[in-house]
Order: structure tokens, then C-alpha cells, then sequence
């Protein structure tokens, strides 16, 4: 019954996730969604900052506390190992659809590119930010980072592949080509407003603080692999060579 629960509660955390995730793309790029980063009645400037503030701040507490491994070693005491993940995802899918359903838009323009050609260079690289983000998670095991497969592990039996290091594609010039991925969409706007380039500057803000706890993790638990991969290999930022020694947990 256990194997059951956890399966099912894993797959629906991951199908409320992949709507979440889905929507927020739309959000971000204003696009098809009755919500967007834009639009809605804007009110007092002051208001909406402080708001905005607060519904980022809800996502990045959350993701940092609970992603961290002495939070585990606590958390899995009440909740079992395999929905561990799972639990994770629940709640920073809940935290980004308060975010999405709460922003206050503040729609006043920074930019505006009206030449087509350029603003359609720019929704171009918009989208390939999205997709070098979801490549990234298939290539460091995309159900497992969301959970699904150490849910579904007991009632398969399945066993659970201990992390590695492998410098996969992507691994082998950057360091965090997911994050990449996010700062490239996030930034990628023909018409950036005021609150879209708030939203920008406090994601990416969050994404290097979130590097830096997630590095010294990764320092800690894999060492010198992991000091002579940053030495090899960008962080943010391609570099033309590759990597010699990889570290990716997968």
C-alpha cells in the first residue's frame, strides 16, 4: 500500500509541477494565459514592489531551506525517503502558483523593441533559454530531479542509482547550463516593463545566492572532483574548452 501511495502521490505532485512550470513560461512571455507577468489592473508602485517582493521571497526561502541537506536529514525523519522529493516539489510548485496567481503587474515600459526582425531575435532566444533549461533536466535525469522516479521505485522495484559524476553536453562548457537557461529567458523580452525587469533582477539575484549554497554542497560531498571542475568549467558563463574532470550529480 505504501509502494501505491507514494507512487500515485508522486505522479500527481509531478503532473501539478509540469502545469505549474508550463504556465509560468507563458506567464513570463505574456502570452496565451488569462495571468501574465503584465497584465491586470496595476496599482500603487510601492504596493505592488512590496507584494512582489514577498511572493519571491516565499519561492526562494522555500527552495533554499528544503534543498538543503541538513533539512533532509530532519525532513526525511517524518517523511519517507521516496517522497522526500516529491514534497520538495510540491511545495515550491505551491509557492511559484501563489507567485503567478498574487504578481501585481507593473506595466510602465524600460524597452520596447518594435522592429520585427529584432523583437523576433529576442523571443528567440527567449525560447532557447526554455530549451537548454529542459534539455539540462533530462540530461542530469529529469524524473528523478522531480521526484517521480524514487516514487515510483518501491512499487517497480526499482533501485535507486547512487549521484555520479558525468559532464554531459551542455556540463561540459558551463557549470549550471539550467540556470543559464533561466536567466536567458527571464532577460529575453522585446517589451520589458518595469515589473518584468524586477521580476529579472531579482530572479537572477536569487539563482547566483542559490549557486553558492548549492557549490559548497557539492564541495562537501564530492571534494576535490568537484574544486577541479570549477576550475575547468564556467559557472554561468561558456567556456571554449572542455572539461577534464567533471562533476554532475545525476
Amino acid at each position: 500500500m505504501r509502494a501505491f501511495f507514494s507512487a500515485i502521490y508522486s505522479l500527481v505532485v509531478y503532473v501539478f509541477f509540469l502545469a505549474t512550470f508550463v504556465y509560468a513560461i507563458a506567464f513570463v512571455g505574456n502570452f496565451l494565459v488569462p495571468k501574465t507577468i503584465d497584465s491586470g489592473a496595476p496599482g500603487d508602485l510601492t504596493t505592488s514592489l512590496l507584494i512582489n517582493t514577498g511572493l519571491l521571497g516565499v519561492f526562494a526561502v522555500q527552495h533554499s531551506v528544503m534543498a538543503r541537506p541538513s533539512f533532509k536529514r530532519w525532513w526525511t525523519k517524518m517523511v519517507p525517503k521516496e517522497i522526500e522529493r516529491s514534497t520538495y516539489v510540491l511545495f515550491a510548485s505551491a509557492a511559484l502558483a501563489l507567485l503567478l496567481w498574487q504578481w501585481q503587474p507593473m506595466p510602465q515600459l524600460v524597452w520596447s523593441v518594435t522592429d520585427p526582425v529584432a523583437a523576433g531575435v529576442i523571443t528567440a532566444l527567449m525560447w532557447t533559454g526554455w530549451g537548454i533549461l529542459l534539455l539540462s533536466t533530462y540530461l542530469i535525469s529529469h524524473f528523478h530531479l522531480f521526484g517521480l522516479t524514487q516514487g515510483m521505485t518501491r512499487l517497480l522495484n526499482l533501485k535507486e542509482k547512487p549521484g555520479n559524476f558525468t559532464t554531459p553536453l551542455f556540463y561540459k562548457w558551463i557549470r549550471h547550463p539550467l540556470y543559464f537557461g533561466f536567466i536567458v529567458a527571464f532577460w529575453s523580452a522585446p517589451q520589458m516593463t518595469v515589473g518584468h525587469l524586477f521580476f529579472a533582477i531579482a530572479c537572477t539575484a536569487y539563482i547566483f545566492i542559490g549557486i553558492f549554497f548549492e557549490e559548497r554542497d557539492l564541495v562537501h560531498e564530492f571534494g576535490e572532483r568537484y574544486r577541479t571542475y570549477q576550475r575547468s568549467v564556467g559557472m554561468i558563463i561558456p567556456r571554449l574548452t572542455k572539461a577534464k574532470d567533471g562533476a554532475v550529480k545525476s
